[in-house]
């Protein structure tokens, strides 16, 4: 017997109306690429992105073809997430930080029909347009008279021209909620970059579960501020749960230096902000040494990499802000985790509460978690055993895109990374699976050595990796980048260590380098620091 319940798909189109029709004077503002700061509402976005879709259809662009976007934070691009996928065409946002041959190789394999980009990467663009063939329409994002500026742009249309002519009325087609809405390629991977292709089922679920009290805790009352990319998988879906709720979103543009980030968090009455680590560090640095407060701000989601415990306690006990430890994956759309406390915890003392919110923590609902070990057998969550960590959920991946094999293992998905969860649902990253350190048969969390070396006052960045050893297959080097005119050596640091790990765990040997390479997403790259230590041998 089945229920007798309305049958309605779950689709973005219903977001953005939504959104119009509850929220339509809430604001979106936006610091633009032309350096001045935008206004405009929820009711507006959804009347343009109607237009995107009759735009779209006077270029013949047939349903479930890709429209790809190298843009930043801006309601253009908030115009596109809802237009191009409402109307039943995928929405493929590319990274611009990727090197030009990744870049062309992920628009070729998505086989993107249309490019519609900031003004910002217009020298990417000019390399672009001649090697990737499958683009028919090249939009950027700007007015007619801006793009005259760009003579180097060749067979380029601007935004504002392409969709004025349009309506701001369009039926939104009822597609299948399975039907493919949005496109992400991975980062950091072997190989060629792989494609994550959600539907929208996936993604309007996943909205719902980023948007409850004990994950993101988002209101038509919040001031929303994504300062993760737009590009970085979707936001981390803060677009879309910002239309469900209807609040007002800040959107940061390519200004992210810390003052710029402050300024707009301040002026704009930011409640709510999110963003990777690196980030994070440039708004405190800004903050210091000026004694800046905030005003308005009360919780941050970081994510992306592992948040150090300095930084949770810089936030909590220096500005009153709540940080929300976060962990995900291009395949989980992205959120899996999201560290808040229960009620028994809040009476606990700071030392006891840190020791949870340094962990990743409690799965979202729809997201299940296990770890396994060397020959797959489950292993306890006893918050002690370490293993590889598996998921699976309804915004899981199950195949990348144009593969025609299961990216699963008997249904779940392995992630890569090594954790622990505890009895209490609390999962703790280690490590990445190719990072791990093993020295005599026991396992070294480089995130842990990490981290203690930047609670170090005169550490700006570090990074561990293992290095051979001919008695302990691996011993861990520490790299760091010190603080402005900072003084600090080797045995210092060391020193640091004392206490706070266990005396075999400490790493070998300090690195002092320059600066840390970093990836497209802000995360470290160790392939390359391997690649700057190739000749490196350690002190024996």
């Amino acid at each position: 017997m089945f229920g007798l319940m309305q049958k309605h798909a779950l689709l973005i189109s219903d977001l953005i109306e939504f959104a119009q029709a509850n929220h339509g004077d809430t604001e979106i503002v936006s610091r633009r690429v032309e350096k001045d700061i935008h206004r405009t509402t929820w009711s507006e976005v959804a009347k343009r992105s109607q237009k995107v879709a009759h735009a779209l259809d006077a270029k013949n662009v047939a349903r479930g073809e890709r429209i790809a976007t190298l843009a930043w934070n801006g309601y253009r691009h908030l115009e596109l997430y809802f237009g191009v996928s409402g109307s039943g065409r995928i929405l493929h946002t590319l990274n611009p930080r990727l090197h030009i041959d990744q870049m062309t190789w992920i628009i070729n394999h998505a086989e993107d029909q249309v490019l519609c980009f900031d003004l910002s990467f217009a020298a990417i663009v000019a390399q672009l347009q001649s090697l990737c063939p499958t683009v028919r329409h090249w939009i950027a994002l700007c007015d007619a008279s801006t793009l005259a500026q760009h003579p180097e742009l060749k067979h380029c249309e601007s935004y504002e021209g392409w969709i004025e002519p349009h309506s701001t009325s369009y039926d939104w087609p009822e597609l299948d909620e399975n039907t493919a809405s949005s496109l992400c390629y991975t980062s950091g991977t072997t190989g060629h970059p792989k494609g994550a292709l959600y539907s929208h089922r996936s993604t309007v679920l996943h909205a719902f579960g980023i948007a409850l009290p004990d994950v993101m805790n988002l209101s038509a009352r919040d001031s929303v501020m994504p300062v993760v990319p737009m590009f970085h998988v979707n936001a981390w879906g803060i677009p879309y749960a910002a239309a469900m709720v209807g609040a007002k979103l800040v959107m940061p543009g390519p200004a992210l230096d810390g003052e710029s980030v402050y300024e707009l968090i301040e002026q704009e009455k930011v409640t709510f902000a999110a963003g990777v680590p690196t980030v994070w560090q440039m708004l405190l640095n800004h903050m210091s040494p000026k004694g800046l407060r905030f005003a308005h701000l009360r919780r941050t989601v970081i994510g992306g990499s592992a948040c150090p415990p300095s930084m949770i306690s810089a936030f909590k006990n220096e500005y009153g802000v709540e940080v929300l430890h976060a962990w995900g994956m291009t395949e989980l759309s992205p959120l899996g985790t999201l560290c808040s406390l229960k009620n028994k915890h809040l009476s606990w003392s700071q030392d006891e509460q840190m020791a949870l919110l340094i962990k990743q923590g409690r799965s979202i609902f729809g997201v299940e978690m296990k770890i396994v070990g060397d020959h797959g057998e489950s292993q306890p969550h006893d918050g002690k055993t370490y293993g590889d960590l598996y998921v699976k959920g309804p915004w899981v991946i199950d195949r990348y895109f144009k593969d025609t094999h299961s990216a699963l293992k008997d249904g779940w998905f392995a992630t890569g990374d090594v954790a622990t969860i505890d009895p209490e649902g609390f999962m703790l990253i280690t490590d990445r699976s190719k990072d791990v350190i093993k020295s005599g048969g026991e396992w070294i969390s480089s995130i842990e050595i990490e981290n203690i070396a930047v609670a170090h006052p005169s550490v700006a960045m570090a990074a561990c990796i293992g290095m051979p050893h001919p008695k302990w297959d691996e011993r861990p080097v520490v790299v760091v980048v010190k603080r402005a005119q900072a003084d600090l050596s080797k045995e210092e640091l060391l020193a640091f260590y004392k206490g706070k790990v266990a005396s075999w765990q400490i790493p070998d040997d300090v690195i002092f380098v320059e600066s840390i390479p970093l990836g497209a997403t802000g995360k470290m790259l160790k392939t390359r620091i391997r690649e700057m230590l190739a000749d490196y041998r350690l002190p024996l």
